[in-house]
């Protein structure tokens, strides 16, 4: 199949901007809890949505009143938290445009985004941030306003607008059509300079209804039972602002947290105990790694193993009957399940607070053994496909019918087409009207409609896409043969001590690879060999650990032909960050800068 479409289920809205579903939400249900906010001393407290109008309302007062604009834009440079929903609303309410900077981000790449984004004032978190725009701001002629949020920057701006009246900001919220620029997203720059997407809120508001829609199962809570999301992804990614989005327009209770590592992450998930969770497959190894690693400390790994093999079976039969291709699972693998579902399933779902159900994945690909697991211990993990361009998912697998190991069908109100080269394009209202001062760049991937995500995929008899690789990311071999890493590098990551891989080998005689190992797993391992513990700088080249990973890279290699097969590898004494810009914000690896740092490895793996 070359292209697929899906009817709309959204319509597209006509009048009005992103800032209305907020004071529409207090005018409704004025009561009912919006937010959950996390104080000093890590207590959970509700915030209702007649009490974040109020304080949407003082922000967006304190805004007009420090001289902020309809049409300005402002930088907002912050880790996940309550305040940059506030003012993402509050810049809404008035008009304005905000430009998410990742906080990790250098002082060249804050230059540059903010000085092309003609920035007039920017929110940061903290004095580490302030300092960082303060490195530049000589270069920066348009920027006039600096707040930071450590150093009570809401408080300040509340009581700079204390003396607006509520009209003066309602005048700039009805201003607001859905044709108006809502945001600017840089891209993550893994191909070169990053590029502001153009997002309107016509954008936002088509995606998150959508979704909201298509994924009832989702978004709207039994009778009873509340609907929560913990938001821990970027706010400055896009799949972050959907979810921002998609949470207050969905009327889904949303609470957020700071950072994306699995340690800081799983008690908040325990306090907040969300109904569903957004994250990217990352998340989803940790839940898995850890039960299976807790299950071996136990001297349980044996009856883990089992239950893993039952829940992939019990995913897979229940799969074949959603898609009339069997029966579903027999008596003997239902008993089976249920037994393991209390002794092993639960367990997981605990580690998530108990309460999730439902799931959705997106930025990079998860392992379809990995996510029939999952299905199998009772939550549903619906894999999509996005990018910045396409206002976060294109593409999503569907509630009744989900197939493991896709991406799944093109989300309602748009269409998928493959490319004869086999690139994927995508049409629809959620597509971005461009790149900021750049029509060279906008129009090499927006032809009559269609953008060309650079992806390359295969769409299936019924619908379903399956992402293959990066067309910027193919790997020729001196010899002539293309390659597409991804696969093989996902493969080589199917194993438990295995953090990364990235594959090598352009003008090369073979596949490479180098591969990095995850310190916990690592520590777990050699504990079970009765070792003491070591740093993985002290391990790589230790026989016993390479012998792991060739076991990985072994197994990876089954599914290719010999000639795109990883030949060799080199374990890595440190695993690929995103402070050391060798990962983007979502966790993808940053190729040519990883090649670039580890030159004399790679050539090594070459003499």
């Amino acid at each position: 199949m070359r292209e697929f479409t899906v009817p709309p289920m959204a319509a597209a809205p006509q009048v009005g901007g992103l800032a209305d579903t907020v004071f529409d939400y207090a005018e409704d249900d004025p009561h009912r809890i919006t937010l959950g906010r996390k104080d000093a001393d890590g207590q959970w407290h509700d915030v209702t949505a007649a009490a974040f109008r109020d304080e949407v309302l003082a922000l967006a007062k304190g805004l007009i009143a420090q001289g902020v604009r309809f049409g300005d834009r402002v930088g907002l440079m912050s880790r996940t938290r309550y305040e940059w929903t506030l003012f993402d609303f509050a810049l809404w309410t008035v008009g304005a445009q905000s430009v998410p900077v990742y906080p990790t981000s250098s002082a060249e790449q804050v230059l540059w985004m903010l000085h092309d984004a003609e920035v007039a004032a920017v929110m940061v978190e903290h004095e580490d941030h302030a300092m960082t725009i303060g490195s530049v701001i000589d270069r920066l002629p348009n920027l006039k306003r600096l707040w930071q949020l450590d150093a009570d920057a809401v408080t300040e701006l509340v009581e700079a607008g204390a003396q607006i009246d509520d009209e003066v900001v309602h005048r700039h919220r009805r201003a607001v059509t859905p044709d108006s620029v809502a945001t600017l997203i840089y891209t993550s720059g893994t191909t070169g300079r990053p590029k502001g997407c153009v997002i309107t809120h016509a954008n936002f508001m088509f995606e998150s209804d959508t979704m909201v829609a298509r994924w009832a199962p989702v978004f709207r809570s039994r009778p009873g039972d509340e609907t929560a999301t913990l938001l821990f992804l970027p706010l400055a990614h896009v799949f972050g602002r959907m979810v921002e989005v998609a949470a207050l327009r969905g009327r889904v209770k949303l609470g957020h947290q700071p950072e994306l590592s699995a340690k800081a992450l799983m008690p908040d998930l325990v306090s907040f105990r969300p109904s569903f969770i957004l994250a990217v497959p990352y998340i989803f190894e940790k839940v898995f790694n850890g039960a299976r690693r807790k299950a071996e400390v136990e001297g349980r790994l044996g009856p883990f193993d089992k239950s893993v093999e039952v829940a992939v079976k019990y995913a897979e039969a229940m799969e074949e009957r959603a898609f009339g291709t069997g029966p579903g699972p027999s008596a003997g693998l239902r008993m089976q399940h249920q037994f393991f579902d209390k002794v092993v399933y639960r367990k997981v779902r605990d580690a998530m607070g108990g309460r999730v159900r439902q799931a959705m994945s997106g930025g990079s690909g998860m392992a379809r053994r990995l996510g029939l697991f999952f299905e199998g211990a009772g939550v549903t993990v619906y894999e999509g496909y996005g990018l910045t361009e396409t206002t976060a998912a294109a593409t999503a697998n569907p509630p009744e019918r989900t197939r493991y190991g896709t991406v799944g069908l093109p989300i309602p109100g748009t269409s998928v087409h493959i490319a004869r080269d086999g690139e994927v394009w995508v049409h629809g209202a959620n597509v971005f009207s461009g790149y900021l001062g750049d029509p060279g760049a906008t129009d090499a991937v927006l032809r009559d409609g269609w953008l060309a995500t650079g992806d390359l995929g295969a769409l299936d008899e019924d619908g379903y896409l399956t992402i293959t690789g990066r067309k910027k990311e193919i790997l020729v071999t001196s010899g002539g043969k293309s390659v597409s890493p991804a696969g093989l590098e996902e493969r080589v990551r199917a194993h438990p001590l295995v953090a990364q891989c990235i594959a090598v080998g352009n003008d090369r005689p073979y596949i490479a690879a180098l591969v990095t190992v995850d310190q916990e797993s690592v520590d777990h391992w050699l504990a079970i060999q009765g070792r003491a513990p070591m740093p993985v700088a002290d391990l790589v080249r230790d026989p016993d650990l390479e012998m792991e990973v060739r076991r990985a890279v072994v197994a990876a290699n089954t599914a290719v032909s010999q000639a795109e097969s990883i030949r060799t590898f080199r374990i890595l004494a440190h695993p690929f960050s995103e402070e050391h810009g060798l990962l983007t914000p979502s966790l993808k690896l940053k190729r040519k800068a990883i090649e670039t740092a580890y030159a004399a490895e790679v050539d090594a793996l070459y003499h």
